[in-house]
C-alpha cells in the first residue's frame, strides 16, 4: 500500500520530519515502512496496517506543531510509542496539570507502576537512570494533587551536593545562590503551569523549592514533598527528611544511584533506605529501567555505555523493581 501525506509547505513538512529527518527514521524503524520526502509531501509505502499507522503518526505530529508551534524534546518518541501500542496505552493514567489543560501520560509500564505507587502509598522511593521520568512524573503528580484540591502545598527539595561544587562559592544572596541549583525543579513546574502561575504560587507559599538543609526542624502537613537527587544524601539526612512528613502528606524520593557525588566512603542514604525501610507497610520502592528512558534516543545508549565501562556496586537497573516484604507494589505489567 502507498500513502501520500501532503503539508501546506515544505518548511512545515521538514518540522514534522524532524532535525536531519530524525522523526522519519523513528517511524521507519518502528513500523518497517519506506518513507520518502518530496517537497511538501511525504510518501509512505508498506503493509496496509503499517502505512495507515504511519499516516496517523505524521498527522498527529503535524497537529502538535500547528497547535504549539513546535514539538517538545522527546515528544515524537512518545507519540510513536503510544500510537504503536494503543491497547497498553489506554490502560495508563492521565495526569491533569494546569498548563493549557495538558494531560501527562506515563510512557512505559515502569512509569505507570511508579504513578500507581505514588497514588497508593504515602512514601515512595524511585531509582532509575537519567531520563526515566523520576522527577518529572513526581512533579506532575504533585501539581495534579494541588489542582484537584487533594493537597495544599508542593515542597521540592534537593541536597546541596552536586559534582563537588559548593553553594557558598556562588555569587549573590542565598536565594540567588540556590535558584540556579534548583533550576531543574522549576523547569518541570514551568512545563505544567504558566510562568506567572508558578510565580504566584511561590509567593503564596503553595510551592516551595528549598535545599535539604533548610528542612530541619519542620513538620509538613497537607503537602506533597519531593526529594530529588537523593543519591547525594547521607543516611542521617535521609532520616531527617523522612521524619518531616506530617498529617495528610506524601513524600517521593528520587535518585540515580550510579551518579552519586558524595565523598568516597560515604554511604548514600538512598541506598541505605532500601535496607532499613523495605519491610515497612505504606512505603513503596520502584526501580525504573533503561526501557523507561524517554529523553533523546541516544540517552539510552549513553546509559548503557557508562554501565558497561564503569559499573557501580549497585545500580537502579539491576536492583529489583519490587523488593520482597510488606513495602511492595503489585505488578501491573
Amino acid at each position: 500500500m502507498k500513502e501520500v501525506i501532503r503539508f501546506d509547505n515544505s518548511d512545515e513538512a521538514r518540522m514534522v520530519l524532524g532535525s536531519h529527518d530524525s522523526n522519519l527514521r523513528l517511524i521507519r524503524k518502528a513500523l518497517g515502512v519506506d518513507i520518502a520526502f518530496r517537497g511538501d509531501s511525504v510518501m509512505v509505502r508498506g503493509s496496509d496496517e503499517a502505512t495507515e499507522m504511519a499516516r496517523r503518526i505524521l498527522t498527529e505530529l503535524h497537529s502538535r506543531i500547528r497547535t504549539y508551534g513546535r514539538l517538545q524534546e522527546g515528544e515524537p518518541e512518545t507519540i510513536v510509542s503510544s500510537m504503536t501500542a494503543p491497547d497498553e496505552e489506554t490502560t495508563r493514567d492521565r495526569i491533569r496539570v494546569f498548563y493549557r489543560d495538558r494531560v501527562i501520560i506515563p510512557k512505559s509500564a515502569g512509569q505507570q507502576e511508579y504513578i500507581e505507587a505514588i497514588r497508593d502509598h504515602d512514601i515512595v522511593f524511585c531509582t532509575g537512570p537519567a531520563g526515566s521520568g523520576k522527577t518529572y512524573l513526581a512533579v506532575a503528580m504533585a501539581v495534579s494533587a494541588v489542582r484537584e484540591g487533594m493537597l495544599r502545598k508542593i515542597v521540592l527539595v534537593r541536597p546541596a551536593v552536586e559534582a563537588g561544587e559548593k553553594l557558598g562559592f556562588l555569587p549573590g544572596t542565598m536565594q540567588e545562590k540556590v535558584n540556579p541549583y534548583l533550576r531543574p525543579l522549576y523547569d518541570a513546574l514551568n512545563d505544567m503551569m504558566d510562568f506567572g502561575q508558578v510565580q504566584k504560587y511561590v509567593e503564596r507559599d503553595i510551592i516551595e523549592v528549598v535545599p535539604l538543609a533548610f528542612m530541619r526542624g519542620r513538620t509538613l502537613n497537607d503537602s506533597f514533598i519531593i526529594l530529588d537527587e537523593a543519591q547525594n544524601t547521607t543516611t542521617m539526612q535521609m532520616k531527617m527528611f523522612l521524619t518531616r512528613l506530617g498529617a495528610n502528606s506524601k513524600a517521593v524520593v528520587t535518585g540515580d544511584v550510579t551518579q552519586t557525588d558524595l565523598p568516597p566512603g560515604e554511604i548514600s542514604g538512598l541506598l541505605d533506605a532500601r535496607r532499613i525501610l523495605r519491610e515497612i507497610p505504606g512505603i513503596a520502592f520502584i526501580a525504573l529501567q533503561r526501557a523507561d528512558i524517554v529523553r533523546h534516543h541516544l540517552v539510552q545508549e549513553i546509559v548503557d555505555a557508562y554501565e558497561r565501562y564503569s559499573p557501580g556496586p549497585e545500580t537502579a537497573t539491576d536492583a529489583p523493581r519490587r523488593p520482597a516484604g510488606a513495602a511492595t507494589v503489585k505488578s501491573q505489567s
